[in-house]
C-alpha cells in the first residue's frame, strides 16, 4: 500500500460544498485512493460504477428527487469510472445544487467531454484533482530514496503501475493485460473511433518517435489517414491519459520553429508495451528516449500535484539548438537538459540565454536526478 500524495489533499476539500472529481488513467488506484478516504470518515456512503448498465440508466436525465431517493440515507456518494454515464455533468450539477448536505466524489478514466458527456459547465461546483501511476516521490516515501534508484532501470523498462510495482516479477504479463483490457476502453466505446486499427497504428509511431518533435503530417502518412483524423485522435488519447503534448517555446527569437511539440506517455511501461520490448537498457537504441520520457512524466506528476501554476516547454531552433525541458513561472525559466551518461557533454544555447530570463539551469542525470524530482 502506497500513500498517495494527494489523498490529504482531497480530505481538505471534503464537505465543502463543491464535487470532488478525480481524473486518471484506468489502474492507477483512484478505486483504491477513494475507499481509503471514505473510510477515514465514518459516514454512511454509497457506492455507483458507471460500468454498470443500470447505474448508467439510473443516473442519466434523472432528477434531484429521485437522487435524493437513490441516495437515501448516504452522507458520501461515489460514481466510479464517472465518464461512461451520458451527461454527468447535469447529475452533479443536480447533486451539488439540490442535496449539499451529501459529498459528492467522481472519478473518471477520461476527461467527462470525451464524447460530449458533459453538457453542463460545472464552474465553482467542484475541486477537479489528477491521479497518474506512482510518483517517484510515492515510492520512495514508502521504500526509500536509495532502494527506489536501485529500481531506475525497472522502471524505466516498466514504468510505475501499482500492480505492476506490486508483482515484480510478473511486469510484462501485468502490463500487456493493462494495455488490451484497459488502455483503449473509453477511447474505442467513442462513437467517432471508426478504424481501431488506425489507433493503434498511430500509438506505435508515436512510441517510436518518442523524445521527438511530431508533425501531424508525416503522422498522418505513416498512418494512412488525413491529418485532422491524426489530431483528433492524438487530442482522444491526450483525454484518456495515455499522452500528452508539449509545445516549443516561439518568442523572441526569429529562427525558433513554429507550432512545434513533442508527445510523451505518462508511463514508460505502456510506452514499452505499445512495442512489445522490453529488453535491458544495455541492449536498447532508445535510452536517451525512455530517460527522458521518465524524469518529464515524472515531473508532470509533482507539478499537477503540487499546483503549479506555470508553463511547460521545450526549445529548438531550425540549426537543431535546443533545450530539452523548461518550466516558466512569473516570467522566468528553469532550464534543463537530460543525459542518461552523466559524463555526456550538454551546454544551454547562448541564444537562448541572451533573449530569455534565466532562473536556473541544470543538466540532469541518473547521479543527481533525484533532486530533479523531489524539488518544487
Amino acid at each position: 500500500m502506497y500513500s498517495r500524495i494527494v489523498e490529504q489533499k482531497i480530505e481538505e476539500k471534503l464537505f465543502k460544498g463543491k464535487a470532488i472529481l478525480i481524473f486518471g488513467p484506468r489502474q492507477v488506484g483512484k478505486t483504491t485512493l477513494v475507499k481509503n478516504i471514505i473510510a477515514k470518515q465514518a459516514k454512511a456512503f454509497k457506492w455507483f460504477s458507471g460500468d454498470d448498465a443500470d447505474v448508467r440508466e439510473l443516473l442519466y436525465n434523472t432528477t434531484s428527487t429521485n437522487l435524493r431517493a437513490l441516495f437515501a440515507n448516504a452522507t458520501i456518494i461515489v460514481i466510479d469510472e464517472a465518464q461512461r454515464i451520458e451527461n454527468i455533468g447535469i447529475t452533479i450539477k443536480l447533486v451539488t445544487d439540490h442535496l449539499p448536505d451529501i459529498q459528492l466524489i467522481a472519478t473518471g478514466s477520461s476527461s467527462f467531454e470525451l464524447a460530449n458527456k458533459i453538457n453542463e459547465p460545472l464552474t465553482g461546483r467542484k475541486f477537479e484533482f489528477s491521479l497518474f501511476p506512482l510518483s517517484f516521490q510515492e515510492l520512495s516515501q514508502t521504500s526509500g530514496i536509495l532502494e527506489e534508484t536501485r529500481m531506475l532501470e525497472n522502471r524505466l523498462l516498466f514504468g510505475t503501475y501499482p500492480e505492476v510495482v506490486n508483482n515484480p516479477s510478473s511486469e510484462r504479463e501485468v502490463l500487456s493485460s493493462i494495455a488490451e483490457s484497459y488502455l483503449y476502453k473509453d477511447i474505442l466505446g467513442y462513437e467517432g473511433i471508426k478504424k481501431p486499427t488506425v489507433l493503434l497504428k498511430l500509438l506505435t509511431a508515436l512510441a517510436l518517435q518518442l523524445g521527438s518533435e511530431v508533425s501531424y503530417h508525416e503522422l498522418a502518412q505513416t498512418v494512412g489517414v488525413d491529418k485532422n483524423t491524426v489530431e483528433k485522435y492524438i487530442d482522444l488519447l491526450e483525454q484518456v491519459f495515455i499522452i500528452f503534448r508539449i509545445n516549443g517555446l516561439n518568442r523572441n527569437i526569429r529562427n525558433e520553429l513554429k507550432k512545434s511539440k513533442k508527445i510523451y506517455f505518462y508511463d514508460n511501461g505502456i510506452r514499452n508495451a505499445i512495442l512489445g520490448n522490453f529488453l535491458p537498457l544495455d541492449k536498447r537504441t532508445d535510452t536517451g528516449a525512455l530517460w527522458e520520457n521518465y524524469l518529464i512524466a515524472e515531473r508532470k506528476k509533482i507539478l499537477n500535484y503540487h499546483k503549479f501554476y506555470g508553463h511547460t516547454y521545450f526549445w529548438r531552433t531550425t540549426q537543431q539548438q535546443g533545450i530539452d525541458y523548461l518550466e516558466e513561472i512569473d516570467g522566468a525559466f528553469e532550464a534543463f537538459e537530460f543525459k542518461w551518461h552523466p559524463n555526456a557533454k550538454a551546454t544551454f544555447p547562448k541564444p537562448f540565454l541572451e533573449n530569455y530570463p534565466i532562473k536556473a539551469k541544470q543538466i540532469v542525470h541518473p547521479q543527481n536526478y533525484t533532486d530533479f524530482l523531489r524539488q518544487f
